[in-house]
């Protein structure tokens, strides 16, 4: 078997979308992986552009998974004050969190922190800059992909404190609409759970992730959001983690 470099075809896909559409890796560890020489293409070490047919054997050399296996994830517990992603308007992101003083005491997971696991932290589901509760940090292109990417249907879990506008009870004609029934930005939204958690908080259960979307939501039913606090996100909860503080997703923790 050669080792030598195999031509790119005219036609075909990139091998990297390739491997992206078959699960193998998102297109930037795709990218990074045949640049370290780690993809043969039919037999063929790959190389950056190369295209191939839709039904060519792809090979990840072991070395590529072990890289991959370092990559960390952290959960924080973001409190009000804090954007999700990059700084704006004088607020800071969630990530300056992400430091030895700020992580939980009660994280039992044997890893030690250190400057590397900031490196390409991708925020995998936002929180807006008045809402606070669990907020996903990932170096896994896997993850992120699974939490955000376009056919995404994991569950994210809302409490969501709340004040008609109107004297009396929310009619129940309205939390209907909540569950199904509203658009935004004149595109219908996903069927969602909403239900009483208490006499001034709701519970939300979404399989999307649009802009502000319960806010708007109770908008357009004539509610006020007083307070708004992701608890869960698939099968992994915010718990007794504190606010302000974070810990690593635990080897056997699946969203």
């Amino acid at each position: 078997m050669s080792d030598s470099a195999a031509p790119a075809p005219a036609e075909g896909l990139r091998v990297s979308k390739l491997m992206n559409e078959r699960g193998m890796a998102s297109r930037r560890e795709a990218d990074e992986w045949i640049d370290a020489g780690w993809v043969r293409v039919d037999g063929q070490v790959a190389v950056l552009g190369q295209r191939a047919r839709p039904d060519a054997v792809i090979e990840i050399d072991p070395a590529a998974r072990q890289q991959q296996a370092q990559r960390v994830t952290v959960l924080i517990h973001k409190p009000m004050g804090y954007v999700s992603g990059q700084a704006e308007d004088g607020y800071e992101p969630a990530s300056v969190l992400v430091t030895p003083d700020h992580r939980w005491a009660e994280d039992r997971l044997p890893l030690k922190w250190n400057r590397a696991h900031l490196r390409n932290l991708a925020v995998s589901g936002r929180l807006d800059i008045d809402s606070t509760g669990l907020l996903v940090l990932t170096q896994d292109g896997r993850i992120a992909r699974h939490l955000i990417g376009e056919n995404s249907t994991v569950e994210k879990e809302y409490l969501v404190r709340v004040q008609h506008r109107r004297p009396g009870p929310l009619p129940p004609e309205q939390l209907d609409l909540l569950r199904h029934g509203l658009s935004l930005d004149g595109v219908w939204l996903r069927p969602a759970k909403v239900s009483w958690a208490n006499e001034d908080q709701l519970r939300f259960v979404l399989k999307e992730g649009r802009k502000r979307q319960i806010r708007r939501m109770c908008d357009l039913v004539g509610l006020d959001v007083l307070g708004l606090k992701r608890v869960r996100i698939g099968s992994v909860v915010l718990g007794k983690l504190p606010p302000g503080q974070w810990r690593y997703l635990r080897p056997e923790e699946r969203f």
